[in-house]
């Protein structure tokens, strides 16, 4: 019956334990995504930078030949900047695969945490009514 008893203080002891550390890891993961976003930013605008002055060099070359800004050129220098938006969406698109695969990376470790949490609590219980049952069957 006392053994009952402290498994039933154990599971409840682990009951919360198993909470915790699934509120932990969600914690983590929502941190985690919020530094993939950082980078991610930094990332584009690192991007957009490098080519400005890509861009930049261009129309130098371009003013220093003496070679109006019209037709191939002025082409070029348009594909660099679609190619520049290009690039960047694709590194904002990333950014969101990433934040939703950590946002549901932490929903899950919530879950599993109070899941975890239920069966503790379960065998809490059941460990309390063996010890209820043993000690019927001791007094009858």
């Amino acid at each position: 019956m006392i053994g009952d008893l402290l498994s039933f203080k154990g599971n409840q002891a682990a009951a919360k334990q198993a909470q915790a550390v699934g509120e932990f890891n969600a914690r983590v993961a929502e941190n985690e995504a919020i530094i993939l976003r950082r980078a991610k930013v930094r990332e584009e605008s690192n991007l957009r930078k490098a080519s400005e002055r890509t861009i930049a060099t261009q129309k130098v070359a371009t003013a220093a030949s003496g070679i109006e800004m019209s037709g191939s050129p002025l082409e070029a220098l348009a594909d660099s900047y679609f190619n520049t938006e290009m690039d960047a969406l694709d590194i904002r698109y990333a950014a969101n695969l990433q934040e939703t695969a950590k946002k549901s990376q932490a929903a899950l470790s919530r879950a599993e945490g109070r899941a975890k949490k239920q069966a503790y609590q379960l065998a809490s219980y059941q460990s309390l009514l063996e010890g209820g049952e043993k000690a019927f069957n001791v007094m009858s």
